[in-house]
């Protein structure tokens, strides 16, 4: 299922995992297995990515990175296939992401030795060019009806759904704003009327889905497989230039 209508859908290169979610999905409809369980999953494989890319088995690494964007849709199809939306499962997720983004990019920065300063700096350009794809999707999925879990802007604590702890989602939450805050604060003033003029073709979505999370860790197992390692950071710090391009071509 996905999180746009039929009509509205996009070639997304950063989902190319959803058919392979979807079918994760389907098969455990009707287990007793939860959305946030199949998170967590993708957090143990994501970590074991980790520890393949440090210890140089970059095969394993890249296969490893690849089922965890699977499985981080897959947990989300499985709470919409079940009926079970959770704000729970959606800042879990993320911080997830968060997490295991900012150890990749860690793990590969000290194996090559770069200072802290050029390791935080391409782990920041990393999330702002994911927040910028997430930024146009969700505006996209609450002009078509879409999935609306996610907001433009975070602000304040969401109502729990029923099933799910109001402390839980509060703590969550305020993890979730402190993490991600000021880039969904930076990308919203860079182009804020987007969230009211809302143009978003859908080739221009197909462009942006190259800043989503499950292309920038493909691109990253890829350029391990190849040996280009060194070329990792450097390749996020330069991509920053297709902010302002893609910012000046929606508008």
């Amino acid at each position: 299922m996905s999180k746009l209508p039929e009509g509205n859908r996009f070639w997304d290169f950063s989902d190319y995992g959803r058919p392979f979610a979807v079918a994760i999905a389907n098969a455990l409809k009707a287990t007793s297995i939860s959305p946030v369980q199949v998170t967590w999953s993708f957090v143990m494989v994501g970590l074991a990515a980790i520890w393949a890319i440090w210890f140089e088995y970059y095969t394993v690494a890249l296969l490893l990175l690849i089922i965890k964007s699977i499985l981080d849709a897959a947990d989300g199809e499985l709470a919409r296939v079940k009926s079970t939306p959770s704000y729970t499962g959606r800042y879990f997720d993320s911080i997830a992401d968060w997490i295991l983004n900012l150890g990749i990019i860690i793990c590969i920065g000290i194996k090559l030795g770069y200072p802290l300063p050029i390791i935080l700096f391409a782990f920041a350009s990393m999330e702002l060019q994911g927040t910028l794809y997430n930024y146009y999707y969700v505006i996209l999925r609450y002009k078509h009806a879409g999935d609306t879990t996610s907001r433009i802007i975070e602000t304040n604590s969401p109502k729990a759904f029923e099933g799910e702890s109001q402390k839980m989602v509060d703590f969550l939450f305020n993890m979730y704003r402190i993490l991600y805050g000021p880039f969904d604060r930076l990308i919203y003033e860079l182009d804020p009327s987007a969230s009211v003029d809302r143009r978003l073709s859908k080739s221009f979505m197909t462009m942006v889905s190259t800043c989503g999370l499950g292309f920038q860790l493909l691109l990253i197992g890829i350029l391990l497989i190849v040996n280009c390692i060194q070329w990792v950071l450097p390749f996020f710090i330069c991509y920053n230039v297709v902010i302002a391009l893609f910012i000046l071509t929606r508008k």
